[in-house]
């Protein structure tokens, strides 16, 4: 398994910050098929071979993505295509 890591500062605000990562959800439902729930302040993100969590703080995301066996040798271009919408959605 690979794992991503990727945390960015914010100056939204936690309830901005859940609404931004509801919206990178609803992109990653249309584009891979990953399913989304919150919990608390976590927004967990599953789908076959992958699963994450964004976890929204006042100041930060920070975005985890655990990849199966299929997704490892993606695993760089997964992870430099989370850091772009994720700065997309925090522009």
């Amino acid at each position: 398994m690979a794992r991503i890591q990727v945390e960015r500062a914010h100056t939204l605000g936690k309830d901005a910050a859940r609404e931004k990562a509801d919206k990178l959800a609803s992109k990653l439902k249309e584009q891979y098929g990953l399913e989304s729930s919150w919990a608390g302040d976590t927004l967990n993100l599953k789908r076959s071979g992958v699963k994450g969590t964004v976890k929204v703080a006042e100041d930060s995301l920070r975005i985890e993505v655990e990849l199966g066996l299929l997704m490892l040798a993606m695993s760089g271009t997964i992870k430099s295509e989370i850091e772009k919408a994720l700065d997309k959605a925090l522009a």
